[in-house]
């Protein structure tokens, strides 16, 4: 919530079972009080759940031990589902339903294992890549015609992760940027795009910096972004990392949403295996 913004005073009466429940969301520091806790329930509901949702999973495929055949990195088994599967559940418990999956290199097997996402409890429509749309600049500027509406939500299909989306998309209307990142906390920070916020802005962004950074938030692969956004978006960017993140902080239009869920980017054997072993799998 923006503490900024506007403010108009109400009266209002409640029952007194909606009232405990309003108190039992006041944790003392993100919700302080009634007030708060009221305008974020509130906010929370009427995030729209028309709210769509972009997966990016067109990455190359993988061979990962022990597997045996090369697949999609968002279809990697974890615990029983493939790692996408995980990410679709999340979205339909949480009522964001309609999501764009953009495929590439052996896309066919994603779609054949979710289809149209009736199975799952959500409406998937796919977007096939060109092949000359590396990175993720492009597969993002291909989707514009289903994206120019309202803000949306772009998601990595190789990011294993438990955030409330809907906080975030509150985070985000409430801020008006153009463009806001989900911020995992990791020891060793380097491996990804790192963030140096200042408030809640993102004051500098740097894709696997080469120097020590004092900064430990990184880009957990989860934004929410503006149309605006497509302004931003050139036929020779490339990657959202390189080409768009570090001028939107360069002109104060990027925000930063630090998170403390569990987050994994499952993109090489090495994480993977130790995603399998914390799951047990």
């Amino acid at each position: 919530m923006n503490v900024n913004m506007p403010k108009t005073r109400l009266t209002i009466t409640l029952d007194e079972d909606i009232l405990k429940r309003v108190d039992a969301a006041i944790d003392g520091s993100k919700i302080r009080n009634r007030s708060h806790a009221i305008e974020y329930l509130l906010s929370s509901c009427l995030v729209p759940q028309s709210t769509k949702v972009l997966i990016l999973a067109g990455g190359e495929g993988v061979k990962f031990r022990p597997l045996t055949n090369e697949l999609p990195k968002s279809l990697l088994p974890i615990n029983g589902r493939p790692l996408l599967e995980h990410t679709l559940l999340a979205l339909k418990e949480q009522s964001l339903t309609d999501i764009y999956v953009s495929v590439a290199h052996l896309g066919k097997k994603i779609k054949d294992y979710f289809g149209d996402g009736a199975r799952l409890g959500v409406r998937i429509k796919y977007i096939e890549q060109a092949e000359s749309r590396n990175g993720t600049a492009q597969p993002l500027l291909q989707a514009k015609e289903y994206l120019s509406q309202e803000p949306f939500l772009v998601v990595y299909g190789d990011v294993l992760t438990k955030i409330n989306f809907l906080d975030l998309l509150d985070f985000h209307n409430s801020h008006r940027g153009i463009a806001t990142m989900a911020l995992a906390s990791v020891e060793h920070p380097s491996m990804w795009g790192v963030a140096a916020i200042e408030g809640n802005r993102i004051k500098d962004f740097v894709e696997k910096p080469k120097n020590k950074t004092r900064s430990h938030l990184i880009n957990a692969g989860i934004y929410v972004l503006d149309p605006g956004v497509f302004k931003y978006i050139g036929s020779k960017s490339l990657r959202l990392e390189q080409d768009l993140f570090p001028r939107l902080a360069s002109e104060g239009k990027l925000y930063g949403y630090p998170f403390e869920g569990e987050w994994h980017d499952v993109s090489t054997p090495q994480i993977y295996a130790e995603v399998m072993k914390e799951f047990k799998v």
